[in-house]
């Protein structure tokens, strides 16, 4: 025998071959000793499989971004239509905090001509604008003929975000809720298309993407003090969601959910409603352009389901 083995199927160095019991020196490798071999090597298995983690990830990403391209191409189909055809276009992008808005816009927007869409995403109203019709600063940001604008927000924060947070009085809530709907309708009949948006994620879903953002330095710009207190009003923006839900959508302006804790299906899903709202000439008859069930729900359909919910358990969940 060449010496008893240890726990890790080496000889062990501090036992003798010939069984006396007397000690030796630890065998050196490379000026390495056994121990320190070992845990290089236990080293170097963490890393590998912690660079087989990362590298599945951006193959996981990248082939996921690949499967959007399809849809890409038929919305620059679109945006050629809408040009020729001299047509505007609205889309809203409603929802909570960190519920996947301004990812989606991006995905969408990725290869459009610059020229013929804009993003809009408006801070806070100046004291001048304050004093002005509450929709004249949105109106001001509509598209002309042949463009599409997409709102990251948009006048629905005065049916969600300002009464929950005190931005607005009550009188001015009701004003707006009284109006909202005229407003579309006329929008709708001078011939715009409004496509409305609501991206609707789980409490827990959204605390992760919370304590991703502050973990991570290139996110943390993402958290406002808003974000902060997003969870604390959960409740109050459920309860304003459903209001809004049933006080604004219509028949000339519908509401479409989107559920959007699988970023990529709510991204993939969320072009695809917006593709079979225009009449377009499609570039590929043979892409699959029906949404997904699980994940675009009309706006009478999340009513009743909320309303379910509340018969349930007392309350609305989101």
């Amino acid at each position: 025998m060449t010496g008893e083995l240890d726990g890790n199927g080496f000889a062990d160095a501090s036992k003798s071959a010939d069984g006396s019991g007397k000690t030796r020196e630890p065998v050196v490798h490379d000026g390495m000793t056994q121990e320190e071999l070992i845990g290089a090597y236990q080293k170097l298995l963490q890393e590998r499989q912690k660079t087989h983690r990362v590298v599945e990830k951006a193959l996981t990403k990248y082939r996921v971004e690949k499967s959007l391209k399809p849809y890409q191409a038929e919305l620059i189909a679109l945006q050629n239509f809408l040009e020729e055809t001299h047509q505007r276009m609205i889309i809203l992008f409603e929802g909570r905090d960190a519920a996947g808005k301004g990812g989606t816009i991006r995905r969408v927007t990725r290869y459009m001509n610059e020229k013929h869409y804009r993003v809009v995403a408006l801070g806070k109203p100046t004291e001048e604008q304050r004093t002005q019709w509450y929709f004249q600063r949105y109106v001001e940001q509509f598209p002309t003929g042949g463009e599409i604008v997409l709102f990251d927000r948009s006048w629905y924060n005065r049916a969600m975000v300002e009464p929950v947070f005190g931005f607005c009085t009550e009188r001015e809530y009701n004003n707006f809720m009284r109006g909202v709907v005229g407003f579309e309708k006329d929008l709708v009949r001078q011939g715009t298309i409004l496509v409305k948006l609501y991206f609707s994620v789980t409490k827990d879903e959204q605390q992760r993407r919370f304590e991703r953002r502050q973990s991570d330095d290139l996110r943390q710009w993402k958290l406002s003090e808003v974000d902060l207190q997003a969870q604390e009003h959960w409740d109050d923006f459920t309860d304003k969601k459903y209001l809004m839900l049933r006080k604004t959508h219509t028949n000339n302006a519908p509401w479409t959910i989107i559920r959007s804790n699988d970023k990529f299906r709510a991204r993939l899903n969320a072009m695809k409603v917006i593709l079979n709202l225009v009449p377009y000439p499609r570039r590929d008859p043979s892409l699959d352009f029906v949404p997904d069930d699980k994940v675009v729900i009309s706006g009478a359909r999340e009513l009743e389901i909320m309303e379910a919910q509340r018969l349930r358990s007392g309350k609305f969940i989101g």
